[in-house]
């Protein structure tokens, strides 16, 4: 066991020692030590409740024969800390959470991590860490929130967000708003659309990272509970059989992933984190290839933001087994790949047909051909941007505009709630990328504040930054070159015309090749908004939004 090297031999009496400090037991020393890294927190709505997880999973590696050990991880929440400086330090802390669990895992003697995570960096932060590290390891995540019944409509954070928009635009008062503000987050768990945090758990299964129900089982049921005890025995099983992240994560279960992605409509931030997990796992991936699965695997459900269903509607429709199992009556999976059931995804996914085909589409009768993210290239974007295509009103999957061009999300929010952006413009906020923000804001107030005010149908937004999984319209994000490595959207001025296509995957300015160099020359970068701490660090050595925003070593 790789724990020998903290506890066997006359050598590690001292630590011994420690460890009975801490009131280990000779019994206890001697078994597997398992790491349990639980993101619990007070301040996260998902994690919330996620000591009674890390107490499941304990009882189940206890059952199972080893030693639980608890630890935490940090966790940044998305919708607290949008809008302001903390979404600087939403993604760049996905890198904080990876490191800080190599530190803890390799310092300690671990020899096998059960992973606990919920929302939107903190699960890809953990599958970056068990790639990286490449001991067995077993995701669980603290599952949805439920979508409440208000008014006559199931609500979610998305309808908060809108909700300021409606306000602002005189569409609702100020009771209006508050009744919408208790309603819209009635539980605990991940908010309750397809939104980054589900969207990652759900592909957990599909990566084969999790057990089947991960991504779906809602966070206040007792199946969850019962989910987080397999949990823990199961990575007894994975430990006696040698079974690591790297034999799971490979090039075919992120082809899986992807297939997936697209029929799911999953948040355009998993075109960040499924790069980034590859990358780690020694399989990296192009954006290119993730076009090309799209372009032919059927967009198979609409959850909110692109309609009215939830994952709470997901799970009650057979989940995330059942739409696999649409997409394989088409051959459009590998079903040989591993998983941390001991069995491959052909055997997890037998005998769990779909239940409801209003949530989940048959396979010859989709929303659409194509999957729900896209990839557009253009003279924009030559190396590529990210837009939700299932969650972009039908009107708006061609437009051409006028551009108005913004520095920052603040400028461009103030911009839209006075009245300044009207029909057919294209919103352009840039310096918001990986480096140039720093840490990549996502966009989701000034999309909120455009949905609210009417416009999601005739207002398109560009930026170099990102999107919330909650966002809706015609949002395009991570356009590659950033503005701080002088790509062209550093270069855009207000009038000039951006046509947007995303059935052909087209983003293009509609300026002259001459003009463009014109602008080129002699341009310098704006200031960085940041010159100390941790976000320097992180801005000097990150990579591209289209490279997954990995952290370099150079």
């Amino acid at each position: 066991m790789y724990s020998d090297i903290v506890k066997k031999g006359l050598e590690k009496t001292p630590h011994r020692s420690l460890f009975k400090a801490s009131g280990f037991t000779d019994e206890e020393i001697e078994r597997p030590l398992i790491g349990v890294v639980s993101a619990k927190n007070e301040i996260i709505p998902g994690h919330i409740h996620l000591d009674k997880i890390a107490e499941a999973v304990k009882a189940g590696v206890r059952m199972a024969g080893g030693t639980p050990i608890e630890f935490p991880s940090i966790g940044v929440c998305d919708g607290i800390a949008m809008g302001h400086i903390g979404m600087k330090y939403s993604l760049a802390s996905r890198e904080l959470i990876a490191d800080s669990i190599e530190s803890m895992a390799l310092a300690h003697g671990f020899d096998a991590l059960v992973l606990i995570p919920n929302c939107d960096k903190i699960v890809p932060g953990m599958l970056i860490a068990a790639a990286r590290l490449n001991i067995p390891a077993v995701i669980v995540s603290g599952g949805p929130m439920l979508s409440m019944n208000f008014n006559g409509k199931y609500r979610d954070l998305n309808t908060a967000f809108e909700a300021v928009g409606a306000f602002k635009a005189g569409q609702i008062d100020e009771n209006g708003l508050l009744e919408l503000e208790n309603a819209a987050c009635p539980s605990c768990g991940s908010c309750s659309g397809m939104f980054t945090a589900n969207s990652m758990n759900c592909l957990c299964e599909v990566l084969g990272m999790a057990l089947p129900g991960n991504g779906t089982i809602p966070a206040v049921y007792s199946e969850r509970i019962r989910l987080a005890k397999h949990a823990g025995m199961k990575i007894m099983e994975l430990l006696e059989k040698n079974i690591r992240p790297r034999d799971i994560i490979t090039p075919d279960s992120i082809y899986n992933a992807l297939r997936v992605d697209m029929a799911l409509g999953c948040s355009t931030n998993s075109m960040l984190h499924l790069p980034a997990i590859a990358y780690e796992a020694k399989a990296p991936i192009s954006l290119d290839y993730a076009n090309d699965i799209s372009k032919v695997t059927p967009n198979l459900c609409h959850l909110a933001p692109a309609g009215e269903h939830h994952v709470q509607d997901l799970y009650a429709a057979g989940g995330v087994t059942a739409v696999m199992n649409e997409l394989a009556k088409n051959d459009l999976l590998k079903l040989d790949t591993m998983t941390v059931t001991g069995k491959t995804q052909g055997e997890n996914i037998k005998g769990h047909p779909v239940q409801n085909y209003e949530v989940i589409r048959p396979i010859d009768n989709p929303y659409s051909q194509t999957g729900g993210i896209a990839v557009l290239k253009g003279n924009l974007a030559p190396d590529g941007s990210v837009v939700k295509r299932s969650a972009v009103a039908p009107e708006m999957l061609r437009h051409e505009g006028p551009a108005k061009v913004f520095e920052s999300e603040e400028e461009a929010i103030a911009a839209i709630y006075e009245g300044k952006i009207v029909k057919g413009d294209v919103v352009v906020i840039r310096y918001e990328g990986p480096k140039g923000g720093p840490g990549m804001r996502e966009m989701l107030s000034p999309t909120s504040a455009i949905c609210g005010m009417g416009l999601d149908k005739d207002v398109a937004l560009i930026t170099d930054g990102r999107f919330s999984g909650a966002t809706r319209g015609a949002a395009i994000g991570h356009v590659s070159p950033e503005a701080m490595d002088g790509g062209p959207i550093a270069y855009v001025k207000d009038g000039d015309i951006i046509e947007i296509d995303i059935d052909n995957c087209v983003l293009n300015i509609k300026v002259s090749d001459e003009e463009m160099a014109k602008r080129r020359e002699g341009w310098t970068p704006n200031e960085p908004k940041v010159k100390t701490g941790y976000l320097k660090r992180y801005s000097q050595h990150v990579a591209s939004g289209m490279q997954g925003a990995v952290m370099l070593d150079d």
